[in-house]
């Protein structure tokens, strides 16, 4: 069994040729994503570093990467955004950066221990086994590599600003493209690290102010949130 959601997939896909549209439905990705590299790269070398990106998607993460001198893995099981992905990279001339359309768990059996950084970004909350996703990161990563995840917290102010807000009031996102149920929370997110033999470093929440349309890194987990962890050398 794939630990893939068909319905995901297909709503991705279908949305795949705006995904490098800043303006568009992907626009919240676009504007959280340096603060995601910039958090990445001050705890993990990226330069010269063997990096995974897990449900790459259109690669707005993963080419952000390789621009900072990465050699980089994009996967993903849409087929459309890989390609979307693969495009804007051959367009840009960004030639350290390769895509695979694989599960996460079929590549930790195929190259397990091989990356030194393995990111995961917005993914945990649309598959339906999150734990072996997690399992699968930590299996690809090198002893003392770094594995960041980061998904949304599961309470009623997550459902208010998650769902409500983002989807239905600001329209940030399109229509259903969270499910409440799947929210994850930190303490179960750090169980499932910890499962799988990493070690939690730390953690930051994501903000958003709807007034100035700025997000910004902070303490406050109750909604959007990163985790870092390593793999003990």
């Amino acid at each position: 069994m794939v630990n893939a959601d068909p319905q995901e997939l297909d709503k991705f896909g279908e949305l795949a040729h705006r995904w490098w549209d800043a303006e568009g439905e992907f626009a919240p990705l676009h504007q959280i994503n340096p603060l995601r590299l910039d958090w990445i790269a001050a705890q993990a070398r990226l330069e010269d570093a063997e990096v995974l990106d897990v449900g790459c998607g259109g690669g707005i993460l993963a080419e952000s990467m390789a621009r900072r001198k990465a050699k980089v893995l994009g996967i993903d099981l849409s087929a459309k955004p890989l390609k979307v992905a693969q495009l804007h990279a051959l367009e840009a001339g960004v030639d350290n950066l390769a895509y695979r359309e694989v599960a996460v768990e079929d590549l930790a059996t195929e190259r397990p221990a091989s990356f030194d950084v393995v990111t995961c970004m917005e993914m945990l909350e649309h598959v339906p086994d999150p734990a072996s996703v997690v399992r699968a990161c930590a299996q690809l990563v090198r002893p003392g590599g770094w594995v960041f995840f980061s998904t949304i917290n599961r309470n009623p102010k997550s459902f208010l600003f998650a769902i409500v807000g983002a989807e239905h009031v600001l329209k940030l996102l399109p229509k259903g493209t969270h499910e409440y149920a799947r929210f994850i929370k930190p303490s179960e997110l750090s169980a499932h690290i910890r499962a799988a033999g990493l070690s939690v470093e730390g953690f930051k929440g994501m903000e958003y102010n709807p007034l100035s349309k700025r997000y910004w890194l902070s303490a406050d987990t109750s909604v959007n949130y990163l985790v870092a962890c390593r793999k003990s050398a």
